[in-house]
């Protein structure tokens, strides 16, 4: 028999299906529109909660539609990456450690993307 915790999926799996279907869709959905694009079996209320909480955290805007609302990204998907990016930085006191380290743990790679960034002009 298989516990009910083992059945429940990862955090922050359901809400990166939600905000799939709202990329992929390009306008404005509700909550029923959203629930029909989901590969997963969820309820309409689920999705729902999903949607308040997102909005709550300002990932997502919406706009009445009827008795309910229609919900749409605030930013695309690298731009929602890059701010959780910053929420995590905002979390520790010590930027300028935290920042350190990101750096010294990066890739060659990614190292020389940083640069390019930072010093457009000596490219």
């Amino acid at each position: 028999m298989t516990d009910a915790k083992d059945e429940r999926r990862p955090a922050g799996e359901l809400e990166a299906g939600v905000m799939a279907v709202l990329w992929a869709a390009g306008a404005p959905r509700t909550p029923g529109e959203v629930q029909a694009g989901l590969a997963a079996d969820l309820a309409r209320t689920t999705v729902t909660t999903i949607l308040t909480r997102l909005y709550e955290k300002g990932v997502v805007e919406r706009r009445r539609q009827g008795r309910g609302y229609a919900y749409y990204p605030v930013q695309d998907a690298h731009g929602l990456t890059a701010r959780r990016m910053h929420c995590e930085l905002d979390r520790d006191t010590d930027r300028e450690t935290v920042l350190a380290r990101f750096v010294a743990q990066l890739s060659a790679d990614d190292e020389r993307i940083l640069r390019d960034l930072l010093e457009p002009d000596e490219r």
